[in-house]
């Protein structure tokens, strides 16, 4: 199959046909929500706090409406517009934004206590159009997204890295940008089951060690 990267910029990729597939397709569903709540629990929020996170790639809200479940705010941003109407029509709790995350993350500084993204990062490393440099889109996003968390949080992506180049060179860029972590690898043997999250943090030292 080929990678949906590679086929068309996302926000064409991801159309009305795509969203709709997003959210009516029960395996779809299922994943999305697994993946969510296994990156909620690596950002490590405190416990019975409600804190204010980050949706990057909100896409139709699945994530969004875990982070919901689990009693948090959440702002989104996406860069479809047909996901996030479809977002809308859910009736999500979460403020949406229309925005590419490769020009950065535009919010005050220090606004959030956390934020994930599932799914959505790979798309930083294809270059859609000539202008586009992925080395200075990722600096620019993870520099944008360190200074709108605050100095304890977290950042979880869980994304489909196409090999070891990408997944070093958006580990990278993340360093230079001023985080600190590493790659947690669920299920590291299985074609199928694997799951890659890349888990930042805005202060600490190395991850390490990871359930």
């Amino acid at each position: 199959m080929s990678r949906p990267e590679h086929l068309a910029p996302p926000e064409i990729f991801y159309n009305e046909d795509e969203a709709k597939k997003y959210t009516q397709n029960s395996r779809i569903i299922d994943i999305q929500v697994q993946m969510s709540e296994r990156a909620i629990e690596l950002l490590l929020l405190p416990e019975d706090t409600p804190c204010f996170l980050l949706d990057i790639g909100c896409g139709s809200g699945l994530s969004g409406s875990v982070l919901e479940d689990q009693g948090h705010y959440w702002t989104g941003l996406d860069i479809s517009k047909a996901m996030l109407d479809v977002a809308q029509e859910r009736e999500v709790e979460g403020d949406l934004l229309l925005s590419d995350m490769g020009q950065g993350c535009p919010f005050r500084a220090g606004t959030f206590d956390g934020a994930i993204s599932i799914s959505a990062l790979q798309w930083l490393c294809n270059a859609d159009k000539t202008s586009h440099k992925p080395v200075q889109r990722l600096y620019k996003f993870f520099s944008s997204l360190y200074a709108c968390m605050s100095r304890s949080a977290r950042a979880v992506f869980q994304f489909y890295p196409e090999n070891g180049d990408q997944m070093e060179l958006v580990t990278t860029q993340a360093m230079k940008a001023g985080f600190y972590g590493g790659m947690v690898i669920d299920y590291p043997h299985s074609t199928k089951a694997k799951k890659i999250f890349l888990v930042l943090m805005t202060g600490g030292c190395v991850v390490h060690n990871y359930p």
